[in-house]
C-alpha cells in the first residue's frame, strides 16, 4: 500500500507536466493570434505617391524589401555589394530581415533543421541581419507591395540601418546574392524575427499588428498582389 500511495502523486505530477507541455504551445499560438489582430497605426492608409516597398514571406520568416536607393537613402552605404559573391549584377533592391544568429547560420534550408538548432532558437540568442540582393523582384503572393510616404520610408530605412552593430561582422550567406551582418538585439520567444518586421513597420507609422511572432500575423496586414513570381 505504501508503494502504491507513493506512486500516485508521481503519476499526477507527470500528467500535469504533460498537459502543460501541450497547453503552452496552444496558449502561445492563441496569444499570437490575438496579439497580431490588434492594430498599430490603425488609421494609416497607403499614400497616392511615395516609395514602393515589399514585405516578403516564406511561410515562416518575413523580410522587408526596399529599393537600393530612394529618398536620399542608399543601402550601399551600409551593405557593401562586395560582401556577396555575385557582386557584379545590377541589383535594384535589398531585402533585410532579422533573426537568431546560430539558427540563421546553421539552417540554410529546412532540410538542415536539427533539434539542437530549433531548441537553441527557442532559447534565444544574439541576432544577425540577413541581407539579400534582388533584381526587380516581381510582386506576388509571397512578395507583397506597400506604398509608403517619403517620410515613412526614411524612418523605416533609418531604423533598420540602426540595427547594425557599430562595426558589423560579416558572415557568408546561403547563396551568391545574400550575406549576414551582426546586429543589435536579442532573439527570444517574445521577440521573434517576425516581431522585428512588424516593429520596424509600425515604428515608421505603417499599420500592422501589435504582437506578431509568426509570419502570418505580419502578412495579414499586407494585402499586396496575388500573382506568383514566374
Amino acid at each position: 500500500m505504501a508503494a502504491r500511495g507513493g506512486a500516485s502523486p508521481l503519476r499526477r505530477w507527470l500528467l500535469r507536466a504533460a498537459l502543460a507541455l501541450v497547453a503552452l504551445p496552444v496558449l502561445y499560438a492563441a496569444a499570437a493570434w490575438i496579439g497580431s489582430s490588434i492594430p498599430r497605426n490603425g488609421d494609416w492608409e497607403q499614400p497616392d505617391t511615395g516609395v514602393t516597398i515589399m514585405v516578403a514571406d516564406n511561410g515562416v520568416h518575413t523580410e522587408i524589401v526596399m529599393p537600393i536607393r530612394a529618398e536620399g537613402h542608399d543601402w550601399r552605404a551600409h551593405f557593401q555589394p562586395g560582401d556577396i559573391a555575385a557582386a557584379a549584377r545590377r541589383y535594384t533592391h535589398v531585402a533585410v530581415s532579422w533573426g537568431e544568429r546560430n539558427f540563421f547560420l546553421e539552417t540554410p534550408t529546412w532540410a538542415d533543421l536539427e533539434l539542437d538548432n530549433a531548441l537553441g532558437a527557442l532559447a534565444g540568442g544574439e541576432a544577425l541581419l540577413h541581407v539579400a540582393w534582388y533584381v526587380r523582384p516581381a510582386p506576388s503572393e509571397d512578395f507583397r507591395e506597400l506604398r509608403v510616404s517619403a517620410q515613412q520610408y526614411r524612418a523605416l530605412a533609418g531604423a533598420i540601418a540602426a540595427d547594425l552593430t557599430s562595426d558589423p561582422q560579416v558572415f557568408p550567406g546561403y547563396e551568391r546574392h545574400d550575406v549576414f551582418y551582426s546586429a543589435r538585439g536579442l532573439y527570444h520567444l517574445g521577440y521573434t524575427c517576425n516581431q522585428w518586421t512588424s516593429d520596424r513597420l509600425a515604428g515608421a507609422g505603417i499599420e500592422t499588428g501589435w504582437w506578431t511572432p509568426f509570419a502570418g500575423g505580419v502578412m495579414k496586414w499586407v494585402p499586396g498582389e496575388r500573382r506568383r513570381i514566374r
